[in-house]
């Protein structure tokens, strides 16, 4: 039976961005199970599958319906164990909740003040209303005055990213010699900001960079299914 995942999209529904809907996408493509992308909006989020949760992605697996990118990871797992585990153990769960939360503060908190603008200019007009009054909101500041005030966080991202950068010049991956769901936890952070950013975040000779290149290509080239901000 094919999955059916719902991702977040602005105007043009080719171009999904998300950073955890990414995460999502790589998830079923390391299990190797079949699925259907299904682009939703932000103001559509309401709408799926009853309002079963408020963000995306959210997965129905037949009857069941998952929401939030780890539950559907430990889902996966869970469901077909006779495919590529995500996790590689109960250690592995737990790596994954601690890169979740380093990602979530080091990379997350930061790409966002950088390219909150350039998500509003791709939404469709509705969506742009209430991106605007919610972001607005949240940061307490104007989408224009987002990255003059976190332009210092931003530059000091490539340092934020030296663990990071010291583990994977021991192992391809964060998960050693194959890649796992904390892999595509950081991976999706990257692609948000490829998507949606002309900027490039990692110099060519970065391991990083390297590490990303990788799983750009990985399960034939879905990342690179959507190109590159220009």
């Amino acid at each position: 039976m094919t999955i059916i995942v719902y991702e977040l999209v602005g105007g043009d529904a080719s171009r999904p961005f998300s950073p955890h809907c990414w995460k999502t996408l790589m998830s079923l493509a390391h299990k190797g199970l079949d699925y259907r992308r299904e682009p939703v909006p932000f103001t559509g989020v309401p709408k799926v599958e009853g309002g079963a949760g408020k963000t995306v992605p959210i997965i129905r697996d037949g009857e069941r319906v998952v929401v939030d990118s780890f539950d559907i990871a430990l889902y996966l797992d869970e469901a077909y164990p006779d495919r590529p585990s995500l996790f590689g153990g109960e250690g592995g769960k737990s790596m994954a909740r601690f890169v979740e939360a380093w990602t979530a503060t080091q990379i997350n908190a930061v790409i966002i003040g950088h390219i909150v603008q350039e998500i509003h200019q791709m939404l469709a007009p509705d969506d742009q209303t209430y991106f605007r009054q919610s972001r607005e909101e949240r940061f307490g500041m104007s989408l224009e005055e987002c990255r003059q005030a976190t332009q210092e966080r931003f530059d000091s991202l490539k340092g934020r990213l030296d663990p990071l950068r010291l583990m994977l010049k021991r192992q391809p991956f964060i998960g050693g010699e194959s890649p796992l769901f904390c892999d595509y936890i950081v991976f999706g952070a990257f692609q948000w900001s490829r998507i949606c950013s002309p900027v490039e975040l990692l110099d060519t000779d970065d391991p990083v960079n390297d590490w990303f290149q990788s799983l750009l290509d990985l399960y034939d080239g879905l990342g690179r299914s959507v190109p590159a901000a220009a």
